[in-house]
């Protein structure tokens, strides 16, 4: 893994989990999965866009392959390719096209999140932009199998965004950046 200290990117991204995601509870759903070691974490050292796309042929593989008792979802995480939110999230659209092209519509979608998230229309410091907030550019790939079993209330699954929207807000920019910069083991709950 070249320039990148997998174990560490992988430990922040952990703890960003932990500490927002779960501890924040902005996805419902993730809870069970973290708690269960159902999250596969993988980091890459793709520099590019291209290498990117070959680290995310294998790891849409290895999640099809693998049985949903052993991993449900992966966050194939990339600190150095697309460090720039512009370039991330036009490259979503490319990670969506090979998506299709591995015949996995249906099977797997992405959710991108990146340092420097930031909703169409909103300001840069909006809190709500934290709920895409990782600490390094990554991208979820999660069973379309999963999803559907979790999604059964409609009404609830179009709260959550409003409610993460609440509670970031009430959290406030300086609240969010004080949690995403301490252990949450160490949080008091």
């Amino acid at each position: 893994m070249g320039d990148v200290d997998g174990p560490a990117v992988i430990a922040a991204t952990r703890r960003w989990v932990a500490g927002v995601v779960v501890g924040l509870n902005l996805c419902p759903f993730a809870r069970r999965v973290t708690d269960a070691g159902l999250v596969r974490y993988a980091a890459t050292d793709a520099g590019d866009e291209e290498e990117l796309l070959g680290a995310l042929g294998a790891e849409l593989a290895a999640l099809v392959a693998a049985p949903r008792a052993e991993v449900e979802t992966t966050l194939l995480i990339h600190p150095r390719a697309l460090p720039a939110f512009p370039e991330f999230n036009d490259f979503l659209a490319e990670a969506d096209r090979l998506v299709r092209r591995l015949g996995l519509t249906g099977v797997v979608q992405l959710v991108g999140f990146h340092p420097e998230f930031r909703f169409a229309g909103a300001d840069p410091d909006a809190p709500e932009n934290y709920t895409n907030r990782s600490p390094h550019p990554m991208l979820h790939l999660l069973r379309e199998e999963s999803v559907t079993e979790v999604a059964g209330d409609a009404a609830a699954l179009a709260e959550i965004p409003r409610r993460n929207t609440e509670t970031l807000r009430a959290l406030a920019r300086e609240g969010i950046l004080a949690r995403l910069a301490t252990d949450p083991d160490e949080r008091p709950r």
